[in-house]
């Protein structure tokens, strides 16, 4: 925290929905097809082309803005946003302006710092995507339109967060709760969910606030809160030195680390708004809203805290298994089975998260379904295997997709139950260890633990541990 100057930070995230098609024509949303073979004369801009209004649109903005605890406006309208620029067939982008189909919203988040906090949104709006432009090495340029006309929902915070921490705790819960929805794919890299930040500083105490720029070009959370960082510092640098903050839009170079202006700041004037006049007001009844919220998934927020409080998972726990919408299903397919939470999260974090790392899959991919999962753990409890043993049985689900019983049984991994046999083991392996039983009845009790290891390994891991142990404690007087 700088000593002199506070730092203001107001988002403008646009979220790519992942319709199949876009927003006012039939066009596919296909990413990397070959370019300028996804449009048609709607968003070619053509002359008499008439944009038609795609309705799931209108439910995920709904959605989001359910979501995000906005109010979701009766009314609203299409506007032109005008501007030249090459990317931009029509030379207007249809977006919403004055009146946006949610307003009024807010998120809660957490920071190590300051701990829960509540940043407002202003708006969510629909709009249009523009084109692409692509530049080679020499001194020509590009443009794929197969990205105009794409829908988008913008997502407009207040200027409430304080440092580059807050901003991400924002990004990262509204990405998270856009991909729950299952509006957006959430790949920042694709450009499907992207950020433009508003940073500016103001001396401590004042209300005011300091003059302000637009940081373009952040496609992940770690430039994100570079880019916001370099900006303080640089906004720093420039009033100290006696000069005034220039409003303007400024690119961040990721690999040098460095913003660098890009054009003057635009104001709402500069885009000459008005109501499309090829698009009709729309109109959302109070029963279009409530089908759309009968719809919604258990957001992360609430699915966390139902963890801790219905399941008894630990924080962290609770954390980890409700990050993803297609991880908690899976856990709670489990639970569904094999109704021991706090086992069944030790599991998936642990074995299934370290396979799924390894082979470079996604929990939809995984091999071990929740039933065959439940299928180990149930053979644990009754004692057919041990705690050890259920990995190597594990590995060898994952590589074949046979059962638990299937696998126990080709293998020949049922556990020895049986008190004589593993009594047989106990009193060869004390015979073959003298001088380690002379350390352990002198009092080095930690020894046993080695007497379990030999009996382990004597039973190649069939020994029942709890049986081991008894026996073992038992003998060794």
């Amino acid at each position: 925290m700088n000593s002199r100057y506070e730092v203001v930070i107001g988002l403008e995230v646009h979220v790519q929905l992942t319709t199949k098609t876009k927003i006012f024509c039939g066009c596919s949303t296909e990413f990397g097809q070959t370019p300028n073979s996804q449009t048609c004369p709607v968003c070619l801009g053509l002359p008499g082309a008439l944009p038609v209004l795609n309705q799931q649109v209108v439910d995920d903005a709904i959605k989001a803005g359910l979501a995000t605890n906005c109010q979701i406006a009766p009314h609203s309208i299409f506007a032109r946003k005008n501007y030249f620029y090459p990317d931009l067939p029509k030379g207007y982008q249809i977006s919403q302006f004055e009146l946006p189909i949610c307003e009024h919203g807010w998120m809660d988040i957490e920071t190590e710092e300051l701990g829960k906090k509540r940043i407002g949104i202003t708006r969510i709006h629909m709009e249009e995507d523009a084109g692409k432009l692509l530049h080679n090495e020499g001194s020509s340029s590009f443009v794929d339109l197969n990205r105009a006309c794409t829908p988008l929902l913008e997502v407009v915070s207040e200027p409430d967060m304080r440092s580059s921490d807050e901003a991400i705790a924002y990004l990262k819960q509204l990405h998270q709760i856009v991909v729950y929805l299952g509006i957006c794919d959430g790949n920042l890299e694709e450009g499907s969910f992207r950020c433009d930040a508003n940073v500016s500083i103001r001396p401590w105490g004042q209300k005011e606030l300091g003059t302000r720029s637009e940081l373009k070009n952040l496609n992940s959370f770690r430039f994100i809160k570079q880019a916001i960082e370099y900006e303080v510092e640089r906004q720093i640098d420039v009033i100290d030195a006696g000069e005034e903050v220039v409003q303007e839009t400024r690119l961040f170079d990721p690999d040098a680390g460095v913003s660098r202006s890009m054009r003057g700041k635009e104001e709402a004037h500069d885009y000459r708004y008005f109501p499309d006049p090829d698009l009709l007001p729309l109109q959302v009844s109070d029963e279009w809203v409530e089908k759309v919220r009968s719809c919604l998934p258990e957001l992360p927020g609430v699915k966390l805290q139902r963890y801790q409080d219905e399941m008894g998972l630990p924080a962290y726990d609770a954390g980890v298994i409700s990050s993803e919408r297609p991880l908690a299903e899976y856990f709670e397919a489990l639970v569904g089975r094999y109704d021991k939470p706090k086992i069944c999260s030790n599991w998936v974090m642990g074995e299934v998260l370290g396979a799924l790392k390894e082979h470079n899959l996604t929990i939809d991919q995984c091999p071990v379904t929740p039933e065959l999962l439940a299928g180990i753990l149930q053979r644990i409890d009754d004692a057919t295997i041990s705690g050890k043993i259920a990995k190597t049985v594990f590995e060898e689900v994952w590589n074949s997709g046979k059962t638990a019983d299937e696998v126990i049984a080709e293998k020949g991994l049922k556990q020895v139950t049986d008190t004589g046999a593993i009594e047989s083991i106990v009193n060869e392996v004390i015979a073959a260890n003298p001088s380690q039983v002379a350390e352990y009845l002198g009092g080095k009790e930690k020894m046993l633990g080695f007497f379990v290891g030999q009996v382990m390994k004597a039973s190649k891991g069939k020994a029942n541990p709890g049986m081991v142990n008894q026996l073992l404690k038992k003998k060794l007087v």
